[in-house]
């Protein structure tokens, strides 16, 4: 799976997102993340290949989580549906 990272100085959590390249709200999780200093990897499924998408849909599947997008997990356990600041704010400690 094609991944990126965005370095923070946060480090106490492993965040990971799955997104879309032309979500708005992708961005803007992103973006609050970024601007809080968490360091996180995220991919945008819809510019992966077929061989990607399909993994990371079953990925989603597997966790329990919505095919809706952003989805972010923390610690490969808290799973978070949308830009929903308070609880990314929570699971993060920020």
């Amino acid at each position: 799976m094609t991944t990126k990272r965005v370095e923070g100085e946060r480090r106490d959590h492993k965040v990971f997102i799955y997104a879309l390249s032309t979500c708005g709200w992708c961005k803007k999780t992103k973006r609050f993340l970024r601007d809080n200093g968490v360091e996180y990897e995220y991919m945008d499924v819809d510019t992966g290949t077929i061989e990607e998408k399909r993994a990371a849909i079953e990925h989603l599947k597997e966790k329990g989580a919505p095919l809706a997008f952003p989805v972010i997990i923390v610690d490969d356990d808290r799973i978070i549906s949308g830009f929903k600041q308070d609880a990314i704010r929570e699971a993060l400690g920020l």
